[in-house]
């Protein structure tokens, strides 16, 4: 299926992938707009899941009976299979519970050890907390200091104000590929070469764009990739840091314990070669299974064709929320993911959020964990619709119609 054109997928075969949108809620039919937050499970998931469990459980790496060999090789087929999802080395991929474990194993690991007094952590305006408070953290050990990279208007980068921070102080930089508020898709592979000409580190945080576009970390050129699975079709406690081989091999492990070892004595202890060496304790083998099975339905819808579909209703979703008096979409940058933030004035997005899931609408209403670029936003609260491509054009006309119905209750 990867070399079909759009018009070949059935996307309401598609559709019929995912139990979970076939439900009602408040006795009316889900229309599921909460993607960014987590995406749903086809159904191959969730039978790969059951399937390990009921067949295959055993802890891996450490028998050699049958189970034991089976539950290692789907854990170690999915970690190859989400390699070749993200085209990078297997043993350049550390599995773990996702995007916020991996940027803390980057902070604790590679960060501390090596930031001093007079060091520079330069964030953007638009990072997730996972992407700023571990950077705090390090920066108070450290004596290290935050600097933040400013947004335009319309949301996207001030790359030319992003080139003038890069300064020699600078020794790492952590930027969000898709920002999980305004969509904004930034342009990392440029930011990631113009880093590199300046010595400075590179950490991007993949959560909002690997389950929604294809990611060429080789072609990307970064340091260091975070992504997690649950909002990929995968199942929760799943994801992933992609680093350079030669930053594995240099960093100590984060957490101690088995499986991260080649041997143990009391007066010292030799670590397994990475990426086993940051992966302590029994993994969520069930869980990654679960990941592989999401990767290769992903693999064969071809995350071209994704990104295509998401586009398209996007368009469409911001074609008839202009139409609706009082509502400002925060966050219009040109190059942009299907997440549309959005206000309605005199109305209070809790309350919005409220409304619309009796209706049968689910959105997310709140801060978003992103507090500080909220904050340059204006707004307290935002609501936020993110569509995936499992989602339906007639979802999109029935979510602006409950919209209408919710601004009249509230008005």
């Amino acid at each position: 299926m990867s070399m079909a054109t759009a018009t070949t997928i059935d996307w309401a075969r598609v559709r019929g992938d995912f139990p979970l949108l076939c439900r009602e809620v408040h006795g009316k039919p889900l229309v599921y707009l909460d993607s960014a937050n987590t995406g749903q499970k086809p159904a191959c998931v969730i039978e790969a899941v059951d399937d390990f469990y009921r067949r295959h459980n055993a802890n891996v790496s450490r028998a050699v009976h049958q189970l034991g060999s089976e539950a290692t090789d789907a854990y170690e087929g999915a970690r190859g299979k989400l390699a070749r999802f993200l085209n990078v080395r297997g043993d350049e991929l550390v599995l773990c519970s996702g995007t916020t474990f991996a940027l803390n194993l980057v902070a604790y690991s590679w960060a501390l050890p090596r930031l001093q007094p007079g060091d520079t952590i330069l964030v953007t305006r638009m990072e997730h907390h996972a992407n700023i408070v571990p950077w705090q953290l390090v920066a108070q050990r450290t004596g290290a200091t935050i600097r933040v990279a400013e947004l335009r208007p319309d949301g996207s980068l001030d790359l030319d104000g992003l080139w003038a921070a890069m300064t020699p102080a600078v020794k790492l930089l952590a930027v969000a590929h898709v920002s999980n508020v305004l969509g904004t898709v930034n342009p990392v592979a440029e930011i990631c070469r113009e880093a590199r000409r300046r010595g400075i580190t590179t950490v991007v945080d993949g959560s909002q764009a690997a389950p929604h576009m294809p990611v060429d970390i080789a072609a990307i050129g970064c340091d260091f990739y975070a992504i997690t699975g649950h909002k990929m079709c995968g199942p929760t406690g799943t994801g992933a840091l992609w680093a350079r081989r030669e930053h594995l091999e240099a960093m100590p492990p984060f957490l101690g314990g088995g499986e991260m070892i080649k041997e143990v004595r009391f007066d010292g202890t030799v670590f397994n070669d990475p990426p086993h060496r940051f992966e302590a304790g029994t993994p969520n083998i069930a869980g990654f299974v679960g990941l592989g099975a999401a990767v290769d339905y992903l693999t064969a819808l071809d995350m071209r064709q994704v990104a295509a579909r998401e586009q398209a209703l996007l368009a469409h979703a911001t074609e008839e929320l202009g139409k609706i008096d009082g509502l400002r979409i925060h966050g219009t940058a040109p190059d942009k993911a299907a997440v549309i933030s959005f206000a309605i004035e005199g109305t209070h997005s809790h309350d919005l959020a409220t409304l619309l899931d009796l209706e049968g609408v689910a959105v997310r209403s709140g801060q978003h964990c992103a507090h500080p670029l909220l904050q340059w936003l204006g707004v307290g609260t935002t609501c936020r619709a993110s569509l995936a491509f499992y989602n339906t054009h007639d979802e999109v006309d029935a979510f602006v119609a409950a919209l209408r119905k919710v601004t009249r209750l509230l008005a």
